[in-house]
């Protein structure tokens, strides 16, 4: 009988359906989610910039999925992931080889997240010749981290929640300020904004904004987030989802108090368990979130494929990815 192949798929609803199962299979098997949520809210609501690229077996069943991210031609961002019944079996290798295989689907630079640095992606990675060039730690303050430093307050700013409809055009500039340097974060608009507060999760008053109280000028924000299962017992768990403050208004202490501020909110949810993603050569921002008691508890890492023209080199991984 011969292999399964990739097939690239405009998603159906059924097909919707059969990627959000297989995500939740490989997310419970391997205790970290293959995909981010930006693939995943492509898959829910297409930006078109997404590709998808499946393999389903004989019998109709998924077994693989990636997704291709071309919003940046320049940085397209892949990710996939396969059924851990099907892995061993070639599918990751045959998933990149047919997305390398098209300029029209990687037209410039590329990269590929591995969620939770498995070991299937490093081989992977490893025979398609990839090179390992981020790395982004998934910090974890668990529930016995002790009490929260008191929220601190800032001379002549006033924090509160966001105003839907009305604060998001202020904080998508002053996210591309503070985060200029970061190649996915800074690049957040507007529709992205309101996008994710379409989301089950989102909570207007957990989106903490900073405003001078002279002029109302926004300096920065603390965006909270609350998912329904990942604390170590299996509950809710919160996230410091974005912290961001105007360059302009650093060095008040604002972004620690900030990060207090989206902290106590978190905690008066009951929420004493809270995770954040942060850059691993962020020495100061890491060294920040040491002090308020988070600790590394996973590690994504990003490989680039440099050539996208060059040929896969000969050989198959058989990754687990």
């Amino acid at each position: 009988m011969t292999s399964p192949v990739p097939q690239w798929i405009e998603p159906t609803a059924t097909d919707r359906a059969d990627i959000e199962r297989l995500v939740d299979v490989v997310r419970h098997a391997d205790g970290v989610a293959a995909w981010s949520e930006p693939a995943l809210l492509d898959l829910a609501t297409p930006t078109g910039h997404g590709r998808h690229l499946v393999v389903r077996g004989h019998d109709g069943g998924l077994l693989a999925w990636a997704h291709v991210d071309g919003g940046d031609p320049d940085d397209v961002v892949v990710e996939l992931g396969v059924a851990p019944t099907a892995r061993r079996q070639g599918l990751a290798t045959a998933l990149a080889r047919e997305i390398r295989a098209d300029p029209a689907v990687l037209p410039g630079h590329a990269r590929g997240w591995a969620h939770g640095q498995r070991p299937g992606a490093a081989e992977l990675s490893a025979a398609l010749g990839l090179q390992r060039d981020r790395e982004l730690w998934m910090m974890r303050r668990p529930a016995g981290a002790g009490a929260l430093p008191a929220a601190r307050a800032v001379d002549g700013i006033t924090i509160g929640g966001l105003t839907p409809g009305q604060d998001e055009p202020d904080v998508v500039a002053v996210n591309a300020r503070a985060f200029a340097w970061h190649p996915e974060q800074g690049a957040m608009t507007v529709e992205d904004v309101r996008r994710r507060e379409q989301e089950p999760w989102f909570d207007a008053e957990g989106f903490l904004l900073a405003r001078e109280d002279s002029s109302h000028r926004l300096l920065g924000f603390h965006w909270t987030k609350v998912h329904p299962d990942g604390a170590r017992d299996g509950g809710p768990v919160g996230e410091v989802y974005v912290v961001g403050v105007d360059p302009d208004a650093q060095g008040r202490g604002l972004g620690g108090a900030l990060t207090l501020a989206g902290l106590h909110h978190l905690a008066g949810r009951g929420l004493d368990e809270v995770v954040l993603y942060v850059e691993a050569d962020n020495a100061p921002a890491v060294a920040t979130y040491r002090r308020l008691g988070f600790e590394v508890d996973a590690t994504d890492v990003s490989f680039r494929l440099p050539d996208v023209t060059s040929a896969p080199p000969a050989g198959d991984a058989r990754g687990g990815v």
